[in-house]
């Protein structure tokens, strides 16, 4: 129980405070919501990508930084840098000056380009499920897997179009935050309604 009386994933729970907020909001708001945008979604898959190793909080507090030094993740544009332009990121001091992660943005940008059917990537992503979220009932973080069947059929289909850090278990933890598997424990306040936001696709 929170501030608020509401029960929340283990992960959004602590003393209210910056730090805390920044996890709570993004669990109400964004984690687990089906996200169907291409560019939300290369937005969050290229986050991912930078969070391997760190902390998610760290990549929180530095988002408004990510968006500014990417051209607000526009594909287009970011599918056009440079060594120029990775250069530049490795001297902002906003960002995870990371040049492999930053690479594997821009690849990520170009992979997201290259897809021109109906729909494009973001439908690309949902086939794995069928167009319809996972929906799981867990009632602890302890049954939550690292990666699945899914997350490693996604990852494998993605590196073989060149993409780099987007193995399993960032897939599955991209899956969780976008919606595409629903992980809210069962106790969560967002676990039902993460479920009436699924219910309401048509795939």
């Amino acid at each position: 129980m929170t501030d608020d009386g509401l029960i929340r994933c283990s992960w959004a729970m602590g003393r209210p405070g910056p730090d805390f907020d920044l996890y709570r909001d993004y669990h109400d708001v964004e984690w687990g919501r089906p996200l169907h945008g291409r560019v939300a979604l290369f937005e969050r898959m290229s986050l991912e990508a930078f969070q391997s190793g760190l902390s998610w909080l760290t990549i929180l507090r530095k988002r408004e930084n990510f968006r500014r030094a990417f051209s607000g993740f526009d594909i287009a544009k970011v599918a056009r840098y440079t060594d120029a332009d990775v250069q530049r990121l490795l001297a902002d001091v906003g960002i995870v000056r990371n040049r492999a992660k930053i690479e594997a943005t821009v690849a990520l940008a170009r992979i997201v380009l290259d897809f021109s059917e109906k729909g494009g990537f973001a439908c690309h992503l949902w086939s794995f499920v069928d167009g319809r979220p996972i929906d799981n009932a867990r009632h602890s973080f302890k049954d939550v897997p690292a990666e699945t069947d899914v997350s490693r059929a996604i990852a494998k289909d993605l590196r073989t179009r060149g993409g780099n850090f987007v193995g399993p278990t960032i897939v599955y933890a991209f899956m969780q935050a976008t919606g595409i598997v629903n992980d809210h424990l069962v106790d969560c306040c967002r676990h039902e309604a993460c479920r009436a936001l699924a219910r309401e696709i048509r795939p």
